[in-house]
C-alpha cells in the first residue's frame, strides 16, 4: 500500500475579510498524480500557497486547518522549509533571471563549486563554480523533459513555452523532491510540449515522486491523474478518481453549469470576403524559437483567420515580426499601402493591434490599473486622452473609457483602478483586449488567447473574438496551438511549418489532413488542400 504523502485538512483562507478557501480537504499518495482543477478564482493557487509556505499567506493573517506530511503534522513557515521537506513548486509566473543563462536559473542557490588556491587560502567564499558538472546537471534536466535547447543560451528571449521548461527542469534537477506542484505548467505550452511533459510527469510518478498537477486542460487531467479534486468558489465540490471522469463532468462541476460550444460555423460562413487586407511577402522573422523563413499570407477583410502548426514552426513569430516586437525583413502591405517594419508605432497607426501570447510579461502592465493599462498604448501612439499644452493625461475620460470597456467586455474587476495584476486570467486577457480596441483597428493580431484560463474563461474570450469580427466588422488573425479553439471559430486555418505556410483549410478538414500539414507533408510527398 502506497504511504500517504501529503494530506491537507480543512484548509480556510482569507483575504481582508474575503474567504477564499472554505475548510479545503485532499490527500496525495506516493507516486500519485493529483489533479486540481476549478475556475480561476476557485482557490487553486492560494491553496498551494499555503502548502509551500508562501509570504502572501503569512502576512494576511495565516490559514485556519492542518498540513500533514508524510503523516506527520508541518508547520511549514516559507518556502525553503518547504523545500527542505521535498516539495518542490513550479509557479505560474515565471521565476527566472532573464540575464542568466539556463544552467544558472536552474542552478541558483544550488551551485556546484570547486576549490582554488584562494579558497584554500582564504576560505570556501573564494571557490569557483564548477560549469561543467553544473551544466551537465542541467543537461541531465532538460533531456528528462526530451527538451533540446542549449543549457548555456540566455533566458532573455525564450519564447514562454522554454522558460517553462527551464522552470520545470529546476526543480526535476532537486535531488530532495518527494512531491512536485505544477501549477498550469502546460498553459504556455503547444499540445506537442504539453505531450512531452506528460509523458515526464509519468515518468516521475513512476519513480514514487508524486505530483499536484493543476491545470485548466482537462483532456490532460484524463490522461495522467489517477485523482481529481474540484474546487469552486473555495470550496471543495467533488473528488473524482480517473474510471468516473469525464471532460464534460469536470467542466460542469468546475464552473457550476453545463458549456455550450464556443462560434458559429454558420455565422462564419456568411462573413467570408475576397478583398484581401494584409498581404505578407517573404516574412521572415528573428524570434528565438519561432524564426519566420520567408512566409507569404493573405489576410482577406472581415474574416477570422487561424495560424495553427507545432511548437517552434514559426507561428508566433508571424504577428510578432509584423507588429515590430522582433527583426523582421520582407514585404508587409495593408489595404495595398506598404507597412514599415520593425516599427511597432507605424503598425499602430496603420489600424492593426496585437494582443500577445505572453500577457504578463509583454502584454499588461501588472502593477498599473486597469485604465491605464487600457490608455497607454492609445497614448503614446496616437496621442488619445492628453489634453492641455503641457501633454497632461485627461484622467476623466481615461476613467470614462475604462468604464464602458468593463461593461462592454465584463471584466470582472473591483473597478478601474484596480491592480492589473490583481486579475484572474481571464480578465487579464480582457484587459488586454481591451487595450487593443481603444487603438481602433480594423485589424487584430491574437496570439494564444486562452492561453492559461479555464474552461468557462475560454469560451468567454472566443465569444468575444467572434463577437468583435461580426458585429463590429474586425478583421482578426488568430495564432493558437489548441486546433479545436481554430476550428471552433475561424473560417480559414493556416498551418505554419519550418517558418513557411504549409497549407490553408477549412476548419471543417480532417484531422488527417491538418495532421499531415502540421507534420510538413503537403511539401514532402502529400498533397496541399488549399481553402479558395
Amino acid at each position: 500500500m502506497s504511504q500517504r504523502v501529503l494530506e491537507m485538512r480543512n484548509i480556510s483562507k482569507e483575504y481582508f475579510g474575503n474567504k477564499v478557501l472554505k475548510g479545503v480537504s485532499l490527500a496525495v499518495d506516493e507516486g500519485e498524480i493529483h489533479a486540481l482543477i476549478g475556475e480561476n478564482g476557485a482557490g487553486k493557487s492560494t491553496l498551494m500557497n499555503v502548502l509551500f509556505g508562501m509570504p502572501v499567506i503569512r502576512n494576511t493573517g495565516g490559514f485556519e486547518g492542518e498540513v500533514l506530511f508524510e503523516e506527520r503534522p508541518v508547520s511549514i513557515a516559507n518556502p525553503f522549509e518547504a523545500m527542505e521537506l521535498g516539495i518542490g513548486m513550479v509557479h505560474q509566473e515565471f521565476m527566472l533571471l532573464p540575464g542568466f543563462t539556463v544552467t544558472e536559473n536552474i542552478k541558483l542557490n544550488r551551485e556546484i563549486t570547486r576549490p582554488t588556491l584562494l579558497s584554500r587560502l582564504f576560505g570556501p567564499a573564494m571557490k569557483r563554480l564548477d560549469r561543467t558538472a553544473m551544466n551537465s546537471d542541467s543537461r541531465r534536466a532538460l533531456d528528462s523533459l526530451g527538451l533540446s535547447l542549449d543549457e548555456t543560451t540566455r533566458v532573455a528571449g525564450l519564447p514562454v513555452g522554454y522558460k517553462q521548461f527551464v522552470e520545470i527542469a529546476r526543480e526535476l534537477d532537486k535531488k530532495k523532491t518527494k512531491i512536485l506542484v505544477l501549477d498550469e505548467p502546460t498553459a504556455v505550452l503547444t499540445e506537442s510540449e504539453a505531450d512531452t511533459l506528460l509523458e515526464a510527469m509519468e515518468r516521475l510518478s513512476a519513480k514514487g515522486i508524486s505530483i499536484l498537477f493543476i491545470t485548466h486542460r482537462l483532456q490532460e487531467v484524463l490522461r495522467v491523474a489517477q485523482n481529481i479534486t474540484v474546487l469552486r468558489d473555495g470550496e471543495r465540490v467533488a473528488g473524482l478518481d480517473r474510471t468516473e471522469a469525464t471532460v464534460d463532468r469536470m467542466a460542469e462541476l468546475m464552473v457550476g453549469r453545463a458549456l455550450e460550444s464556443v462560434g458559429c460555423k454558420e455565422c462564419a460562413a456568411s462573413a467570408m470576403k475576397e478583398e484581401v487586407l494584409l498581404a505578407v511577402s517573404d516574412l521572415r522573422v528573428d524570434m528565438p524559437g519561432e524564426e519566420v523563413r520567408g512566409l507569404d499570407l493573405s489576410v482577406r477583410r472581415g474574416e477570422i483567420l487561424g495560424i495553427g502548426g507545432l511548437a517552434g514552426q514559426g507561428k508566433i513569430g508571424i504577428a510578432n515580426g509584423i507588429m515590430g516586437l522582433y527583426p523582421a525583413t520582407g514585404t508587409v502591405a495593408k489595404g495595398g499601402k506598404p507597412i514599415p517594419l520593425n516599427d511597432t508605432t507605424s503598425a499602430l497607426n496603420a489600424g492593426m493591434a496585437f494582443v500577445s501570447e505572453d500577457r504578463r510579461g509583454v502584454g499588461l502592465l501588472l502593477d498599473q490599473s486597469i485604465e491605464m493599462n487600457i490608455a497607454v498604448p492609445a497614448m503614446q501612439s496616437q496621442g488619445k486622452f492628453i489634453k492641455g499644452a503641457f501633454s497632461l493625461a485627461d484622467d476623466r475620460k481615461i476613467r470614462s473609457h475604462a468604464m464602458e470597456l468593463i461593461r462592454e467586455l465584463d471584466i470582472r474587476c473591483t473597478g478601474p483602478a484596480q491592480l492589473a495584476r490583481r486579475l484572474s486570467g481571464g480578465n487579464q486577457q480582457k484587459v488586454c483586449i481591451a487595450k487593443a480596441l481603444t487603438l481602433d483597428p480594423d485589424l487584430l493580431f491574437v496570439s494564444e488567447p486562452t492561453r492559461g484560463i479555464d474552461v468557462g474563461a475560454k469560451k468567454i474570450v472566443l465569444d468575444l473574438l467572434v463577437k468583435l469580427n461580426r458585429e463590429m466588422g474586425v478583421t482578426i488573425v488568430i495564432t493558437s496551438s489548441e486546433l479545436a479553439e481554430l476550428r471552433a471559430i475561424c473560417d480559414r486555418i493556416s498551418i505554419v511549418y519550418r517558418g513557411h505556410i504549409e497549407g490553408t483549410l477549412a476548419p471543417d478538414a480532417s484531422d488527417k489532413d491538418f495532421g499531415i500539414m502540421m507534420a510538413g507533408g503537403a511539401s514532402h510527398g502529400g498533397q496541399e488542400r488549399k481553402v479558395s
